[in-house]
């Protein structure tokens, strides 16, 4: 009995996707928590336009699963640390596909991308994608690891900040 127990357990876990095995560990905050560490993260700046419209981002809030024509920032680290910023404003839903992807950016030998798993409760994920043969470094997985931060504008198009990394690896506004 316990062999067969111990086989259905292993075809069991077999079965079940890695990345759902490792999102189990990815934090989930509750709503006190999440305005304490959007606080702590505010780009430390004087303009009262730019504190109040730059909002950090948790993975959790799964901000690409739909359009919202915002800008987003994202602090993420190839062979040095690096600042991307795109326009959420298409749809990433494939036709009859497992997955699908965006390329917001390629630099260096590092892409990031948009990407829509089908078997996924997130649906879209930001990753990192160097090549077939390195892991796909997933945002909510490997959350500052890789990519350090993701930053929504709230504020109107013609006032987006220009944000800059100093020596410190810190987030400035240029």
């Amino acid at each position: 009995m316990k062999n067969i127990l111990s086989l259905l357990g292993t075809i069991t876990l077999i079965g079940t996707s890695t990345t759902n095995l490792v999102t189990c560990n990815a934090p989930q905050y509750t709503k006190e928590e999440l305005k304490k560490i959007k606080d702590k993260n505010k780009i430390n700046t004087t303009n009262e336009t730019i504190k109040n419209n730059l909002e950090w981002i948790a993975p959790q809030e799964k901000p690409f699963n739909k359009v919202d024509n915002k800008y987003y920032y994202i602090v993420w680290k190839g062979k040095n640390w690096n600042i991307t910023k795109f326009k959420n404003n298409e749809e990433i839903i494939p036709p009859n596909y497992e997955y699908i992807y965006k390329i917001i950016e390629e630099k260096e030998e590092y892409k990031i991308q948009l990407r829509y798993y089908s078997h996924n409760d997130t649906k879209i994920d930001l990753i990192i994608f160097k090549s077939i043969n390195e892991p796909t470094l997933i945002w909510e997985i490997n959350n500052n690891d890789f990519i350090k931060s993701v930053y929504r504008w709230n504020g109107e198009e013609q006032n987006l900040p220009d944000l800059i990394i100093d020596k410190d690896c810190n987030i400035q506004v240029n």
